[in-house]
């Protein structure tokens, strides 16, 4: 199975030489003066030529090894003992290099939804719960982040509605950068925390939750949106925010007709830019409406999700008493909860996209 290890070395090879090709292909067409006048697909080549980057330098680094390595076995047929000696000992400090190439480059080459490269779209709402849920949503807000700033991502906050005490009722932010998306994809879903809240004197543990959805972002030739099928509100903001906020009717309500979807953006500085968000936002939900139609028939059958396996699921649980978080999709719990909300992350990301790696070769 793939991501296994369990793929010929040759197979690997030949994986490598295609994608060397294909990125001799890419860099032509980006190179072409007729690329740049057509955005989507100089959009498209450029995502494929960020995706490819790090195959070429990891391939490239592994073809000098294998070179390396068979000059070194050369030497082994040879009569002179002291060049014998000194080839196995070449030999046993490259072998390990060599596997651990091959292992990074057999993930790097593991077929992807196309829409991983994308940047995404994260919505995280309160649930049950009350004040302790809103503060929930602001400690998943911050891990969030914090994981976006180890991937070399950069968060852009779309619209932010404050709870009680600190914690926040709903809040959506764009994550940009490259493989966003597929990064955050399997994050959608409820979170679920056991915790003692600060205002609790019995030291009772109260279960409280929050709803993350995380979208592709979507682009204008992925969604046509027609003018006439838009109601756009304009109101006073009600939030903080800069100068303008609570003084003019800068906050936009976008109400896709068609659909009934409705997104309501308020934190930008004028009516423009707010518009501006929510139809970007929008844009998001109704690619991700499309996505989950054409899956939906798919998502039933997947043997690991917990339920149908839909946004309604529960698919982890953050346990501060045992400093446990487990997602409950793969079977995995981890003991370092501070850690995952200080935005380590890595451990479920990289089984979740095995997960979804697996389901696509079934």
């Amino acid at each position: 199975m793939l991501g296994t290890g369990a793929r010929p070395k040759a197979d690997l090879r030949g994986r490598l030489a295609a994608a060397l090709e294909r990125a001799g292909q890419v860099a032509a067409e980006l190179a072409d003066p007729a690329t740049a006048r057509d955005l989507s697909k100089l959009q498209s080549l450029g995502r494929e030529h960020s995706r490819l980057a790090p195959v070429l330098r990891t391939g490239r680094r592994l073809l000098k090894l294998d070179g390396e390595l068979a000059a070194a076995r050369g030497l082994l047929a040879g009569d002179d003992q002291d060049l014998a000696v000194l080839a196995r000992q070449e030999i046993a400090a490259l072998e390990p290099v060599i596997a651990r190439l091959e292992a990074e480059l057999l993930d790097l080459l593991t077929s992807r939804d196309p829409l991983d490269d994308r940047e995404a779209i994260v919505e995280i709402r309160a649930g049950t719960g009350g004040d302790e849920a809103a503060l929930f949503a602001s400690d998943l807000f911050r891990m969030y982040t914090r994981y976006a700033e180890r991937r070399g991502h950069k968060v852009e906050i779309i619209s932010l509605s404050p709870g009680n005490v600190g914690g926040i009722r709903e809040s959506i932010f764009a994550v940009r950068g490259s493989n966003a998306f597929g990064d955050l994809r399997s994050e959608s879903g409820v979170h679920r925390v056991q915790r003692v809240p600060a205002t609790e004197s019995a030291g009772r543990i109260h279960t409280s939750a929050a709803t993350v959805a995380v979208l592709p972002e979507a682009e204008e030739i992925d969604v046509k949106i027609e003018e006439k099928d838009l109601r756009i509100d304009v109101f006073r903001s009600s939030g903080p925010g800069g100068q303008s906020v609570n003084t003019t009717d800068s906050a936009v309500r976008v109400t896709h007709l068609p659909s009934g979807v409705v997104v309501q953006c308020q934190d930008q500085k004028s009516q423009l830019q707010n518009k501006v968000k929510a139809l970007e936002v929008l844009r998001s939900r109704l690619l991700d409406r499309r996505i989950a139609e054409q899956e939906a028939a798919r998502a039933r059958e997947r043997r690991a999700m917990v339920g149908t396996g839909d946004r309604s699921a529960k698919i982890r649980t953050y346990n501060f008493p045992q400093s446990r978080v487990t997602d409950h999709r793969i079977g995995l719990s981890v003991h370092n909860l501070q850690e995952v909300l200080d935005g380590e992350l890595e451990a479920f990301v990289k089984a979740l996209r095995q997960q979804r790696q697996e389901e696509r070769e079934e």
